[in-house]
C-alpha cells in the first residue's frame, strides 16, 4: 500500500512541478512520477540537510516533505531545461 501512495505522491509533485516549469505539454503520468521520485531523491540529498525536513522518499508524506520534494523536482526540471537549452538541434 505504501508503493502506491508513494506514487501517487510523485505523481503529484511531478505534475505540479512540470505545471510551474511549463513543461506539462511534453509529459506523460510515467514521466511525472519519475520526475517526482527523482526530485524526492534531489531534494533528499541537496536540500534536506539545510532544511532537516525528510522527503517523501523517506516516507514521511507531510506537507513539508511534499514541499521539499516539489522544491526538488522544479530543481531538477530546471537543470534538464537549462542542458537542453545548450544542445544543437538539427
Amino acid at each position: 500500500m505504501n508503493l502506491i501512495v508513494w506514487l501517487i505522491a510523485g505523481a503529484v509533485v511531478g505534475w505540479v512541478a512540470s505545471n510551474i516549469m511549463g513543461t506539462d505539454r511534453r509529459q506523460g503520468l510515467m514521466l511525472d512520477i519519475v520526475v517526482g521520485v527523482v526530485g524526492a531523491f534531489v531534494a533528499g540529498y541537496f536540500l534536506s540537510p539545510y532544511f532537516g525536513i525528510a522527503t517523501i522518499n523517506q516516507r514521511d508524506f507531510s506537507l513539508p516533505s511534499l514541499l521539499l520534494s516539489l522544491g526538488g523536482a522544479v530543481v531538477l526540471l530546471a537543470v534538464v531545461k537549462a542542458l537542453r537549452r545548450g544542445r544543437v538541434t538539427g
